[in-house]
């Protein structure tokens, strides 16, 4: 259990990353002792609890803005949670117990750790939070380097890479040289690949508005107004510091109104975002929809004025319209936006019940280039966040309120910045208490506006990549690099 703790100190936003060539062997040598597959599930159970547990501890910040409901839960949620999720770190270590001890012990815990990773994005609707491959998206130069193998093999497969890497103090020296060169040449390709062309941009600028609204305040009727006159307020001094194209993007549910039916909050936004010239400037705003059957939907609305900047032509009564496109959020939390059938507790946080939406997809606004929407927890789904017709950009909006100034938040934007080196796509995000940030298509960072701050944030839209390879293999790439593990374990001799 300290092992998997100190484990968890390498994941964000802490990048301790050499803890893991302590922790890994150290795991190793407890699997080496144990006389049977039980006691190996054992140990790795322990390991799972306690990774889980300090990687996750923050989850009891949201538990914490609904205490006098939810108490009783805070002892509770984390524990049981880590515990579910050290269930995959155990399975992979009673089968890599069954391995020969050495190399391909080794090779067997590689393999069987990243089927589990993979398994973990899709059972119970997955939660694929905090994979061993984030660890490398250290602010700064350094982690633009190492992330860019994920184009390839995507985070499953730095997973992979992490462990065999951390793995060989295990085997002696020779391996650990072995590892080093590899880790030399990680850097090299990473380098290599930051250094080609960089794609042309489209010409628009991006307007991350982060309102910082308290969770406590958010849902308040008596606040509803000033919080919507804040959000316009700062959209109003941010479009007005702008020229050309340009598109506002506020983050997730942060309309308290319903957009699609309150002509009114659609037309003060499009006077918050009227230029001098009569046009106005598009938003992507958050906000709750019902549907016919008055089913509730986590919705991304696209609210197109009269084009981005593209002329007054068209009138500048424009721009109070219905939304040109809306998008509603398809991975919808557990017990914080629905119900479970499979686990029927009372422990349903926010406005709940919502219902959910078909799948990804890619949004087309007028004088905008074709997006990809994603609402707060789908971000962290590698391998599932672009719809068949690929967008030239990815869009991410959030609330993070719920965690307070936490590792949660951290960790989730490190799970964009993933996302876009994946995909090659540049992705703009915009949370409600931070962090606001953008990346290009190669994961490097362009701005942000810092947890806990009010602001917005206008950058320039960079250019997309061609589909990487990750990007047309999709998970389909680090699953069978895992079974080569698995098969490279069980062979009796070096291949």
């Amino acid at each position: 259990m300290a092992l998997g703790a100190l484990a968890a100190l390498a994941l964000p936003p802490l990048h301790l990353v050499p803890v893991l060539w302590l922790a890994v062997p150290g795991l190793l040598a407890l699997l080496g002792r144990q006389g049977g597959g039980w006691g190996a599930f054992r140990v790795g159970f322990w390991f799972g609890l306690g990774h889980h547990m300090v990687g996750l501890y923050w989850i009891t910040e949201a538990i914490l803005i609904e205490s006098a409901r939810y108490w009783w839960l805070v002892p509770l949620a984390v524990p049981a949670l880590a515990a579910v999720l050290a269930l995959f770190i155990a399975a992979s270590c009673a089968l890599a117990w069954r391995f020969p001890a050495g190399w391909r012990r080794v090779a067997g815990l590689v393999g069987a750790w990243g089927l589990a990773e993979l398994a973990r994005q899709f059972v119970a609707t997955g939660f694929p939070w905090n994979p061993w491959g984030s660890v490398w998206a250290v602010p700064g130069l350094l982690g633009d380097v190492m992330l860019q193998p994920a184009a390839w093999v995507g985070v499953h497969g730095l997973t992979l890479a992490t462990l065999a890497l951390a793995a060989t103090p295990a085997l002696g020296r020779r391996a650990v040289a072995a590892g080093l060169a590899v880790l030399a040449l990680w850097a090299v390709l990473g380098w290599w690949r930051l250094d080609t062309t960089v794609p042309p941009a489209p010409g628009v600028t991006v307007i991350l508005v982060q309102g910082n609204v308290a969770q406590g305040q958010k849902w308040e009727r008596g606040l509803m107004a000033e919080i919507f006159q804040h959000y316009l307020a700062l959209t109003r001094t941010a479009v007005a510091a702008t020229r050309g194209p340009a598109v506002v993007v506020w983050p997730e549910t942060a309309s308290p109104y319903l957009l699609d039916r309150d002509a009114a909050a659609r037309a003060m936004i499009a006077a918050a975002t009227r230029r001098p010239d009569g046009t106005v400037v598009p938003t992507l705003a958050g906000a709750v929809r019902f549907d016919a059957r008055q089913r509730p939907y986590n919705s991304l609305m696209a609210l197109a004025g009269t084009g981005a900047g593209l002329g007054a032509g068209l009138g500048a009564g424009l721009g109070a319209g219905p939304p040109v496109a809306v998008y509603d959020k398809w991975h919808l939390v557990p017990f914080g936006e629905y119900q479970p059938g499979w686990l029927p507790l009372p422990v349903e946080f926010g406005p709940g019940g919502f219902a959910a939406g078909p799948g990804p997809r890619t949004l087309v606004v007028p004088g905008l280039p074709p997006f990809g929407p994603l609402i707060c927890y789908e971000v962290i789904f590698s391998g599932q966040v672009v719809a068949a017709d690929r967008p030239a950009w990815l869009v991410t909006i959030t609330n993070d309120a719920w965690f307070g100034n936490s590792t949660g938040p951290r960790q989730h934007l490190a799970a964009s910045r993933l996302r876009a080196v994946e995909e090659g796509l540049p992705i703009m995000r915009a949370a409600n208490t931070g962090i606001s940030a953008g990346y290009d298509a190669f994961g490097r960072e362009l701005g942000r506006i810092g947890m806990g701050e009010t602001g917005t944030l206008a950058l320039a839209l960079p250019g997309a990549l061609p589909p990487t390879p990750f990007a047309r293999l999709g998970l389909w790439g680090p699953a069978v690099l895992a079974l080569l593990a698995l098969a490279a374990g069980m062979c009796r001799r070096v291949c």
